[in-house]
């Protein structure tokens, strides 16, 4: 996928390819492999999330960045550079944010950008996120769902046991989505555009019950209690103890008594769509203006 992003972009742009290293050095392999040159960022590499953060930061002011991973990467991007240019292709386990997309068009979207050819605000929109103040403590986000459950420590990051989920909020719900965002999606759809959050509570003594994929390769029913579509900006807190899940992931302990509050805002990464980057492109006002038909190579149209 790193070799037809590489090609995509090269078919389109000259323009200076940055990169995070990594261990198997995929990136470098495949650049050598096409005779690209590429900078490696000079972040420090540990293996661990806070290496795309760090990348993130290092990459403020790139025209468009391919990441490559699930829900849980493209959060860690969003920490270090929350307003980025995003091309998000998906390779991890929750996948609510990026998108399946072939990896040579992606990143022939990328090299366009490069190029200043399409304006962002025109083939890009705004993703929500959620904004999560901790008392006394650093704030933090998550893309697609923020989840409080009544567990003591983080221990295993991935959510397991719906009798200890307490609430979520979430920017998107799609029943056809994997995670949070599937058990939401059959309490009530919700687009990444719509201009609105979705909030629940849980009860297993619940008489409404919904089975969802709360995991690749498993559903459970869940007890849903309560759920309220509310407007952007519109805060809900929790209290400890328990623990906080951003996007599929246990991250973040709450004392008992410490308080936090989530709000979704519309100030995320500008999410490209790939498809429309290159049919902008492609259309080029259908052949009928003269500076498009100079681009292709004639003024004569042919």
């Amino acid at each position: 996928m790193v070799r037809r992003a590489l090609v995509g972009v090269r078919a389109m742009s000259q323009a200076p390819i940055r990169y995070l290293p990594d261990p198997h050095h995929v990136a470098r392999q495949a650049l050598d492999e096409l005779g690209i040159r590429g900078q490696a960022l000079e972040v420090a590499i540990h293996a661990k999330a806070e290496d795309t953060t760090r990348a993130a930061g290092a990459l403020q002011g790139a025209a468009a960045v391919i990441v490559l991973g699930g829900d849980g990467t493209n959060r860690a991007f969003a920490k270090g550079w929350l307003d980025a240019p995003l091309i998000s292709l998906s390779t991890g386990t929750n996948n609510a944010f990026p998108v399946m997309r072939e990896a040579t068009t992606a990143g022939a979207a990328a090299g366009i950008l490069a190029n200043g050819r399409v304006p962002l605000e025109q083939v890009a929109a705004q993703a929500k996120v959620i904004h999560v103040e901790i008392d006394g403590e650093a704030p933090d986000l998550a893309l697609i769902d923020a989840v409080f459950t009544a567990d003591r420590f983080v221990g295993a990051r991935a959510l397991d046991d719906p009798a200890r989920l307490i609430s979520a909020m979430l920017t998107q719900a799609d029943p056809a989505g994997v995670g949070m965002t599937s058990v939401a999606g059959f309490v009530y759809p919700l687009k990444a555009h719509e201009d609105r959050a979705l909030t629940l509570r849980f009860s297993d003594k619940s008489p409404h019950t919904v089975t969802a994929a709360l995991a690749p390769g498993r559903f459970e029913h869940i007890g849903v209690a309560a759920a309220e579509l509310v407007p952007l900006g519109v805060a809900d807190e929790v209290v400890g103890p328990g623990v906080l899940a951003f996007d599929g992931e246990r991250e973040r302990v709450l004392q008992s008594g410490q308080s936090a509050t989530l709000r979704v805002l519309g100030n995320g990464p500008w999410v490209v769509d790939v498809g429309k980057v290159l049919a902008t492109v492609a259309g080029c006002e259908q052949l009928i203006s003269r500076d498009c038909r100079a681009t292709l190579g004639g003024s004569d149209g042919n």
